[in-house]
């Protein structure tokens, strides 16, 4: 269990600090594609996370791992996104925002709390924050579902608990 526990706070922290070295794309078509391709590449990783969850001999430490990948990527494809957007229109936001306050705000969308500070302006900015929402909250909901499925399913096969 710590062993997994210490793998997943790894992985997120390494993709938050990967962030920071990530360079940011001048044109808005590459964001946009950067944007649909990480958002796919996300969906792909979640659903072979699934499998193996459902495959594993300790569904439970495989479902914290994928959780521990899962929401850090999830939330960094966002908050790029949101930095490439206020680089290419330091409008679009109610204040420049770099890659930290993209970040911030990334978070404070995804907690659902939204202190004010930092509010998407653009047309562009609101799309992506409510597309983040709306992920944010099929991440939360529907994909934990999943997960426990995913772990019960492996439970059952194995005959047992782990």
């Amino acid at each position: 269990m710590t062993v997994s526990l210490a793998r997943a706070t790894l992985s997120g922290a390494a993709l938050v600090a990967g962030y920071f070295f990530v360079p940011l794309q001048d044109s808005g078509t590459a964001t946009w594609a950067w944007f649909a391709i990480a958002l796919t590449l996300w969906t792909v990783l979640i659903v072979r996370q699934v499998l193996a969850v459902s495959r594993s001999t300790a569904p439970r430490l495989q479902a914290i791992e994928t959780l521990g990948v899962a929401v850090p990527l999830f939330l960094v494809v966002f908050a790029l996104t949101y930095a490439a957007l206020g680089q290419a229109d330091p409008t679009a936001f109610t204040e420049p925002v770099d890659k930290t306050d993209a970040l911030y705000f990334t978070v404070s969308v995804f907690a659902t709390v939204g202190f004010g500070d930092i509010a998407a302006v653009s047309h562009a900015a609101r799309v992506v924050a409510t597309l983040q929402m709306i992920v944010g909250l099929v991440l939360v909901g529907v994909i934990a579902k999943v997960l426990v499925g995913a772990v019960s399913v492996a439970v059952r096969r194995r005959g047992g608990e782990k």
